[in-house]
């Protein structure tokens, strides 16, 4: 295709032309050449054309796209650094693909976060270093529920990005079992000569990834919850739990039963829907919810 019909046809410049140009070639990979014998731009044939990026995305593909920015945006200068730039440049020139540019999207698409608790960076660092150097560590640990730290070794395992905040999955040494750490509640952390203990991804997983939320445990229960139609409406979208059990009433009232191994997240999430909730079993559960929803009623009682 000779230059002079891109610039008749679209009605452009040449300076125009080439910046589209170097657009094409640098963000979008199109393999486009300069063919000196056909006088005209061609498509190299020695490299697979791709098709240019579509006008839109699916809501998972924005989501995905959107939500690596902000986390890459949100870094701070270590490990990734020397990476983070050119495949944020990448980043936007996806995002900004099409007939959207990226200013555009992020004014009219919004990712909002919450609950998102502040991590020191060289404790974040020395975490990830370690884990993808298979080194142990030996850390300074707060526990926010018994209000005290902890000295302990462990061998990292895994980094988990899980509502806005991260974790490490990893044997306590201490204790002599897999635990997760809240990477912001580590007050000190130092990198051992010692190789990390190695644990396979079913070993972490029966642990972990069998009961509901971050908490871990061996001994799994099942609890039952019985939502008003009202509350069915929305919860019945929700996925709780890749093994949940779940059916419809014919009142319009849905029935939710979830594994768990420590009740204290399924107990805060359980609260946040007030009376559209029914605990129906384990009753220590049950006892459990009725306790805290006393407890918060005595605080309002004037």
């Amino acid at each position: 295709m000779p230059v002079r019909t891109f610039l008749r046809d679209l009605e452009i410049s040449l300076a125009t032309f080439k910046r589209d140009l170097e657009y094409m070639r640098s963000r979008l990979n199109t393999p486009i050449v300069w063919d000196r014998d056909l006088n005209g731009y061609r498509y190299d044939k020695a490299v697979a054309v791709q098709e240019l990026p579509g006008l839109w995305f699916s809501d998972a593909e924005i989501y995905a796209l959107l939500t690596m920015q902000r986390l890459l945006e949100s870094l701070e200068p270590g490990l990734l650094g020397p990476h983070v730039a050119p495949l944020l440049e990448r980043l936007k020139a996806a995002i900004g693909s099409g007939a959207h540019p990226t200013a555009e999207v992020h004014k009219r698409i919004r990712i909002l976060h919450s609950a998102k608790r502040a991590v020191p960076p060289q404790f974040f660092q020395i975490a990830a270093a370690a884990v993808l150097q298979r080194r142990r560590l030996q850390i300074t640990y707060y526990s926010r529920a018994r209000d005290e730290e902890t000295r302990r070794a462990i061998s990292p395992q895994r980094l988990i990005h899980y509502r806005e905040n991260w974790y490490v999955d990893a044997w306590c040494h201490l204790r002599e079992d897999i635990r997760s750490f809240a990477v912001d509640a580590i007050r000190d952390a130092m990198p051992l000569e010692e190789p990390a203990l190695e644990l396979s991804e079913q070993q972490l997983d029966a642990v972990l990834a069998a009961g509901y939320g971050i908490f871990s445990g061996r001994d799994v229960q099942w609890a039952k919850l019985r939502f008003s139609p009202q509350r069915a409406r929305w919860v019945a979208a929700e996925q709780w739990h890749p093994e949940q059990r779940a059916h419809s009433h014919p009142d319009g009232s849905y029935v939710l039963e979830i594994p768990y191994s420590d009740s204290r997240e399924l107990l805060m999430d359980i609260l946040k829907h007030g009376a559209d909730v029914d605990v129906e079993a384990p009753p220590e559960l049950r006892r459990q919810v009725g306790e805290a929803l006393h407890a918060a009623a005595r605080q309002y009682r004037s």
